[in-house]
């Protein structure tokens, strides 16, 4: 085990979907930072997983004539294979049925009753089974749901509750000493407020039907799911198993990326829960926006829907992967659509990066047979305009990164990449070749490749079946293998005498009328 352990997760996905843009979202965005941050030399854990408890689970499976277990375990090759086909490197895959996670919500709990955290009492509103909701009636919009809009019903039933309320003077001052733990500053923001307006206590359990995890201290009462759900983050890690060293080592995770629209229950809810349990919260929650197209959130009664499988099977895996990073600010609501994800993939991968490997490797082949030249002895000034580009991309990158900006990330990468395109225009090898100036010839070739290679370096986090290619074409080893991209970056790692082929194009260009 070496490098400093970092720990980041997706939500758990629940069960009642297949796989849609939205979950394909955090999971590639998770998935590029745990790719970069082990390219840092970190000892990555990056979780994702299924929240398969719940009302809704029970009916859905009871209309279709199973089981819950048998529901759950139909649906769960779905989200597997999905992440297979977005290249998600995930080193852990949490279902909430599974024994460790049971073991470790029980021991929570059991816990938190012992220390005093838990009282029985009764709880009466109106509940959404799709949303598996409490409301009180002035919280309703026309006597719907206010989250879904659907139908609820009034029930009444003996809960054992958590002493939430007794935490909003310890959250407000967590939220003051640790500012970076709600992002972006907009949702801390709704959080704080939130929280000044005050907390009741939160039902933790549920006795209306028996799908879910059991409170071992009460017969009959079972684990509220969103609860459940919530300490995935510690039972994958092992919390309340018998072996407690991963946990040790990896938590307090240092981000967990979550839609919007659940910042509450991961701002509010789980901090108090964690704090109660004597746990550190996470280091830090990041609440990205929602992806729109025409201005609307995707939903299957408006008909917008796009899935995964489509755009991959018109765009590939590595472009689809681009389009969403690049384009959609993270943390913002971005609006999509297939024409913008075509000019994407036209101007940014057809002819920036993919144009430039192609002639690139081209020229390698038919001006130097194929073989990466020795490295100039002195640079012109062109030369070092490129390397002065090349070697503020490891800084920049870092930065962007940090701060989850992968746009500004990848603007930076295509600032070299758009400067290694001027720098072969304006040295014009091919005038070179005709000249018989093999020197120089040379030299331009080794210059633009070496831009190449350490470009590749800075997309493989974000595209890294192209990045491997890329470095394959120029006769190098695994890009994935980097553990100091850093140092990997530094100029002149290129090695003198390496094969060079040209392949294929790495992004043939779409047209309008295909």
């Amino acid at each position: 085990m070496s490098g400093n352990p970092f720990y980041v997760t997706t939500p758990i996905y629940y069960v009642n979907a297949e796989p849609h843009l939205g979950t394909a979202y955090t999971t590639i965005a998770a998935d590029a930072l745990a790719r970069y941050r082990r390219m840092t030399g970190h000892d990555v854990i990056f979780l994702t997983g299924l929240d398969e408890h719940g009302q809704k689970v029970a009916q859905a499976a009871e209309e279709h004539g199973t089981s819950p277990q048998e529901w759950v375990d139909a649906i769960a090759p779905k989200f597997i294979d999905a992440w297979e086909m977005l290249d998600i490197s995930n080193d852990d895959f949490i279902r909430t049925t599974e024994e460790r996670h049971k073991r470790g919500v029980q021991a929570f709990w059991t816990k938190l009753h012992d220390d005093g955290w838990l009282y029985k009492g009764s709880y009466e509103g109106w509940y959404c089974v799709p949303d598996e909701t409490y409301w009180a009636e002035d919280q309703l919009l026309e006597g719907k749901c206010p989250q879904c809009g659907r139908d609820v019903e009034f029930l009444r039933e003996e809960n054992w509750f958590f002493k939430l309320s007794e935490f909003a003077g310890r959250l407000l001052a967590f939220y003051e000493e640790h500012t970076g733990f709600v992002q972006p500053e907009t949702r801390r923001n709704e959080v704080v407020s939130f929280v000044q307006g005050g907390l009741k206590d939160l039902s933790i359990s549920r006795t209306n039907f028996t799908w879910g995890v059991p409170l071992p201290f009460d017969e009959g009462h079972v684990t509220y799911v969103w609860i459940d759900a919530l300490l995935n983050y510690i039972t994958a890690l092992g919390y309340g198993g018998d072996d407690a060293s991963r946990f040790e080592r990896f938590w307090p995770a240092d981000y967990h990326f979550v839609g919007k629209d659940i910042i509450r229950f991961h701002c509010v809810i789980w901090p108090a829960m964690l704090m109660a349990a004597g746990i550190e919260p996470p280091t830090s929650v990041f609440a990205h926006g929602f992806l729109l197209t025409k201005g609307e959130k995707m939903s299957k009664s408006k008909g917008n829907v796009i899935t995964p499988a489509s755009l991959v099977e018109r765009f590939g895996v590595d472009a689809y992967r681009y389009y969403f990073l690049r384009d959609v600010a993270f943390g913002q609501d971005g609006s999509i659509s297939m024409e913008a994800m075509v000019q994407r993939y036209n101007g940014d991968l057809a002819n920036d990066w993919g144009n430039l490997c192609s002639r690139l490797f081209n020229m390698t082949e038919k001006y130097l047979g194929g073989v990466t030249p020795s490295a100039p002895a002195q640079d012109a000034d062109a030369d070092e305009t490129l390397q002065a580009l090349a070697g503020f991309l490891p800084e920049k990158y870092e930065a962007a990164m940090a701060r989850l900006d992968y746009a500004g990330a990848l603007e930076a990468v295509w600032d070299l990449i758009k400067g290694a395109n001027r720098y072969i225009e304006e040295q014009a090898p091919w005038n070179l070749a005709k000249e018989g100036d093999d020197a120089r010839l040379a030299a331009v070739l080794y210059t633009a490749l070496e831009a190449v290679r350490i470009a590749a370096l800075f997309t493989a986090p974000v595209m890294p079946a192209t990045s491997a290619e890329v470095w394959r074409r120029i006769g190098l080893g695994d890009i994935a293998a980097v553990t100091d991209i850093a140092a990997e970056a530094a100029w002149g790692g290129l090695p003198a005498g390496s094969a060079v082929t040209k392949g294929d194009p790495l992004y043939p260009r779409i047209y309008e009328d295909e």
